[in-house]
C-alpha cells in the first residue's frame, strides 16, 4: 500500500509591522526567526482511504527596495518526505527563479538576490517541487504560489508637464480660472496615503492661488494691470503622503501673461503741434504726422484722427497711417501765402475698438491743437482765366488785334511780366504777341477753309527771373467771309440725242460753296447773257439748289455740230455776293427710239483704237480659263472611258446594262410636227406627244391662222410665243424650227412628181381652156396619156 506525505512550508506570515513605513533609512535588514509551520496534508499511516491533496499556498509579503549587505529572505520549502538524509532536492520555477529569486535545494530555503521595486513590477508568480535526488522523480506534485511586493513611500509626485503656460485677460475678477495642474504619483494608491496628492503654492502670491485637491489655479488680486506687469510667474507644489510631514513632493511652473484689454483712451503727449508749408505745395501731399500714445495693444491701441473744427477745416486732411497710428496732416487745396499764411487747426484721436465695461474710466479720445505756418515761395505769372477763346474774321488784315492775355505775379513783390507765344504751337507763324500788354494780332492773312481753328500757348514770365513761368492756352476760332463763289458738285458732261426734242430735259445740275452759310446756303443758276438768247439750249433753276438744262430746239445735226459748251452762271445770296461761271460740255449723239445713246461724233477722238492694258489681261485671263476646262474635260472623258464595268474580280454580278434608246426614228413624228410650219392650216387639234408621259391633260391651244399675206418676222414671234406658253411644247433640248415658205399658190402645185401616185388617169383638157400659152403643154401631156394607153 502507498504511503503519502506532506509537504512543508516554513515562511514569515506575521502582519507588517510600522517599521514597513518608516524612511527607508531607517529600514531593518533582518526578518523575524519566528516561522509558521504550515500543514498542508495530515501524516496518518493509518488512514489508508484518505484522497491526495495539492499544496495550499498563501501569498509572501516582500518589502521592496530591500537596503541590506545580505540576501532578503523571503520563506521555506519543505516536505515531510525529507528525512534530513540529503536524498531530496527541491526545485523553483516561475517569474525570476535562478536569477532574482534563489532556493537552497537541500533546505528549501528563498532569498531574493537584489532589491526590488513594486512600480516595475508588484507580483512574482513561482513554482515549487521536491524531487527525489538519486532518480530525480517528483516526490511532490508541482505546485504555485505568489510573492506580492509590499509598497512603501519611494516616489515623489510627478507633474503632467514641466512648465505650463496660460493667459487671461487684464483686470479679471477675483477667483477667474486660470488653468489646472495635474501630478501623479507611482506609488500604490490602495494601500495607505503613499499616492494621495495635496497641492499647494509655493510663489505667485498674493495675486493667485490653487485649490489643494483639483489643482485648479485662479486670481486672487482684484484689477491685475497689464500695463504694470503683464507676466507672472507661479510655482505650484504637489505632495503626497496626504501633505504630511515625511511625504515626498515636486513643483512645476506656471506661466500666466495678461492678455489686453481696451482700458487706456489714446493721449496726446503736448498740447500743440506746429507744422511748416510753404505756399508751392501740391495738393495731396503730408506736412506732417502727430501721434496720441495709446498704453493698450493691436486692436485696442487702434486709433482714428480728425479734423474737428478750425479756420482750416476745408483746406488740410488727416488721414491714420496703419502701421505706426500716427495722424498724417495732408494738404488738400493750394495755399497761398499772400491770401492767408497761418492756419490753426484741432485735432482728435479717437480709438475704433471701444470696451464698454471701462467706459467709466472716461471718454476714448483726445484733442490736440495744430498751427500751420503757410511759407512764401517765388511763384510764376498767374494768367486770369485758365484758357482763352478768341475770333477773329478770315479777311483781317495782317497786324490786326484779335485779343489780349492777362497774367501778374501773385508775389508781394509783383515782378513785371512778358508775353511770348510758343513757336512749337505756331510754326507757321501766323500770331505775335506784343511782349508787354499781351494782346495778340495777326501777321499772316487766315483763311477759315484752310485751317478753322488755332491752338497755341502763351508763355508769361518775371522779368526779373525768367524761370518763373507759366503757359495759358489760347484757341482761335476763324469766322468765315463769303469770299468763295459757289461752283458745280463735279464735272458735267451730257449729251442730246439727234432726235430729241424741245424742251427735253438732258441734264440736272447741283452746286457746292467752301463757305459756311448759317442759313444755309441758296444758290441762283443762270445764263450769261450774251448767250441766252442764241443758245441751243435753255436753263432752268429749280429754287432748290439745283437747275435743269433743257432742249430749246427738235433735232440736232452732230454732222453741224458734234459738241456744244453751255456757260452757267452761279450765285450764292450771301454778302457780298460771289458768283461763277461753270461751262457744261454737251455732245450730240445718234440714239435709238428709246433715247439710249448709240454712238457720238468724239468717240472715235477719245476711245483709242486699240485695247488698253486691262482689257488685253481680262481677254488673256479668258483664254486661259477656256483652255484648263478644255483639258480638265478631256481628262475626265478619258478617265471615264478608263473605268471598267467591273473594278473587281470577286465582285461578279449578273448586270444586264441595256443601251437601246434609239429613239422613235422616222415615225416618231410627235415631238414636233414639222409640217406644221409647212402648212398653218395643217394642226392635229386631237393630237398629243407621244414622247412624254403628261401629268396633266392640256387640251392645244388652237393658234390664229396666219393671214397669207403675214410677214414672216410675225409669223415667228408669234409661234414663238405660243410655244412658250404651251405646257405641251417639246423639251428644252429639242430643235424647234421655225420655218415659213408661205401657203402657197391659189393653182396649188404644178409638180407632176405625185402623178406616179395616183391610180386613175390625170386629165389635162382644163389646160386648153387657159388660152394659147397652154395649149401646148395640153397637146404635150394629152400625148403622153395617148402613148400610156396603147
Amino acid at each position: 500500500m502507498r504511503t503519502y506525505h506532506c509537504f512543508w512550508l516554513l515562511f514569515w506570515a506575521g502582519q507588517p509591522h510600522q517599521s514597513f513605513l518608516t524612511p527607508l533609512p531607517k529600514r531593518t535588514s533582518g526578518f523575524p526567526e519566528k516561522e509558521k509551520v504550515l500543514v498542508l496534508s495530515g501524516n496518518s499511516r493509518r488512514d489508508l482511504h484518505r484522497s491526495k491533496r495539492s499544496w495550499m499556498w498563501n501569498q509572501f509579503f516582500l518589502l521592496e527596495e530591500y537596503t541590506g549587505t545580505d540576501y532578503q529572505y523571503v520563506g521555506k520549502l519543505h516536505s515531510d518526505q525529507d528525512k534530513g538524509d540529503g536524498s531530496l532536492k527541491y526545485i523553483l520555477s516561475g517569474d525570476g527563479a535562478g536569477d532574482l529569486f534563489i532556493i537552497n535545494e537541500n533546505t528549501g530555503d528563498i532569498q531574493a538576490t537584489r532589491r526590488l521595486d513594486r512600480e516595475e513590477k508588484p507580483v512574482y508568480i513561482l513554482r515549487a517541487q521536491a524531487v527525489n535526488r538519486r532518480t530525480g522523480r517528483p516526490v511532490e506534485p508541482e505546485s504555485e504560489f505568489i510573492i506580492k511586493i509590499h509598497d512603501i513611500n519611494d516616489n515623489e509626485p510627478m507633474f503632467t508637464k514641466d512648465v505650463y503656460n496660460a493667459s487671461i485677460p487684464e483686470m479679471s475678477d477675483v477667483g477667474t480660472f486660470v488653468v489646472q495642474v495635474t501630478a501623479t504619483d507611482a506609488d500604490d494608491p490602495t494601500y495607505g496615503n503613499s499616492a494621495k496628492v495635496v497641492y499647494s503654492i509655493l510663489q505667485g502670491q498674493p495675486y493667485f492661488s490653487v485649490e489643494s485637491e483639483t489643482g485648479i489655479i485662479k486670481t486672487a488680486l482684484l484689477n491685475m494691470d497689464r500695463e504694470n506687469r503683464e507676466q507672472y510667474q507661479v510655482v505650484i507644489q504637489a505632495k503626497d503622503m496626504g501633505g504630511q510631514m515625511g511625504g515626498l513632493s515636486g513643483t512645476t511652473t506656471v506661466n500666466i501673461t495678461l492678455t489686453d484689454v481696451n482700458d487706456n483712451p489714446p493721449r496726446f503727449p503736448q498740447s500743440t503741434y506746429q507744422f511748416r508749408a510753404p505756399e508751392s505745395m501740391p495738393s495731396d501731399s503730408p506736412i506732417g504726422r502727430i501721434k496720441a500714445n495709446d498704453a493698450d495693444v493691436d486692436e485696442n491701441a487702434e486709433i482714428e484722427y480728425s479734423i474737428t473744427e478750425g479756420d482750416g477745416y476745408d483746406m488740410f486732411g488727416i488721414t491714420t497711417d496703419k502701421d505706426t497710428q500716427e495722424g498724417i496732416i495732408t494738404v488738400k487745396k493750394a495755399l497761398d501765402f499772400e491770401n492767408k499764411n497761418l492756419y490753426i487747426l484741432k485735432v482728435e484721436a479717437t480709438n475704433t475698438h471701444v470696451d464698454p465695461r471701462f467706459l467709466y474710466l472716461g471718454p476714448f479720445k483726445d484733442s490736440a491743437t495744430v498751427r500751420i505756418q503757410v511759407e512764401d515761395v517765388d511763384e510764376p505769372p498767374v494768367f486770369s482765366r485758365p484758357a482763352y477763346i478768341m475770333e477773329v474774321k478770315e479777311d483781317v488784315p495782317i497786324n490786326s488785334v484779335i485779343g489780349t492775355v492777362t497774367a501778374q505775379d501773385p508775389d508781394a513783390a509783383k515782378n513785371p511780366v512778358k508775353y511770348s507765344v510758343d513757336r512749337h504751337t505756331d510754326m507757321d507763324r501766323v500770331f505775335n504777341i506784343n511782349s508787354g500788354n499781351g494782346s495778340i494780332f495777326t501777321s499772316k492773312p487766315l483763311d477759315r477753309e484752310t485751317l478753322l481753328w488755332h491752338n497755341i500757348t502763351v508763355i508769361a514770365a518775371e522779368i526779373n527771373n525768367p524761370k518763373q513761368s507759366s503757359r495759358v492756352p489760347v484757341f482761335i476760332k476763324v469766322l468765315d467771309v463769303n469770299d468763295n463763289a459757289p461752283e458745280f458738285a463735279m464735272f458735267y458732261e451730257t449729251f442730246v440725242c439727234e432726235n430729241a426734242k424741245a424742251e427735253q430735259l438732258i441734264q440736272t445740275l447741283s452746286a457746292v460753296d467752301k463757305d459756311d452759310s448759317y442759313s444755309g446756303h441758296q444758290f441762283s443758276f443762270s445764263l450769261p447773257p450774251e448767250t441766252a438768247s442764241s443758245s441751243n439750249f435753255t436753263l432752268q433753276d429749280n429754287r432748290d439748289n439745283t437747275a435743269g438744262i433743257f432742249t430749246r430746239k427738235t433735232r440736232y445735226n452732230r454732222n453741224e455740230m458734234s459738241t456744244y459748251f453751255l456757260p452757267v452762271v452761279i450765285s450764292d445770296n450771301d454778302y457780298p455776293i460771289q458768283s461763277s461761271t461753270e461751262t457744261v460740255t454737251i455732245r450730240v449723239c445718234a440714239c435709238d427710239h428709246r433715247g439710249k445713246m448709240l454712238s457720238c461724233n468724239a468717240e472715235a477722238l477719245v476711245h483709242p483704237t486699240g485695247l488698253s492694258t486691262g482689257a488685253l489681261i481680262a481677254i488673256l485671263l479668258c483664254i486661259i480659263i477656256l483652255l484648263v476646262t478644255v483639258v480638265l474635260f478631256a481628262a475626265l472623258r478619258r478617265q471615264r472611258k478608263k473605268e471598267p464595268l467591273i473594278i473587281s474580280k470577286e465582285d461578279i454580278r449578273d448586270n444586264i446594262v441595256s443601251y437601246n434608246d434609239e429613239g422613235g426614228g422616222e415615225e416618231d413624228t410627235q415631238a414636233f410636227d414639222i409640217g406644221t410650219l409647212r402648212n398653218p392650216e395643217a394642226i392635229d387639234d386631237n393630237k398629243l406627244r407621244r414622247d412624254i408621259v403628261p401629268e396633266t391633260l392640256f387640251m392645244p391651244r388652237r393658234t390664229a391662222t396666219v393671214r397669207d399675206n403675214a410677214d414672216v418676222r410675225d409669223f415667228i414671234n408669234q409661234r414663238l410665243k405660243d410655244n412658250d406658253t404651251d405646257p405641251t411644247a417639246p423639251p428644252y433640248d429639242s430643235l424647234a424650227t421655225y420655218a415659213y415658205e408661205g401657203n402657197g399658190s391659189v393653182a396649188e402645185s404644178l409638180s407632176s412628181l405625185e402623178s406616179v401616185t395616183t391610180e386613175g388617169d390625170q386629165d389635162y383638157d382644163y389646160l386648153s381652156d387657159w388660152g394659147p400659152r397652154f395649149k401646148k403643154l395640153a397637146d404635150m401631156y394629152g400625148a403622153m396619156d395617148s402613148d400610156k394607153d396603147s
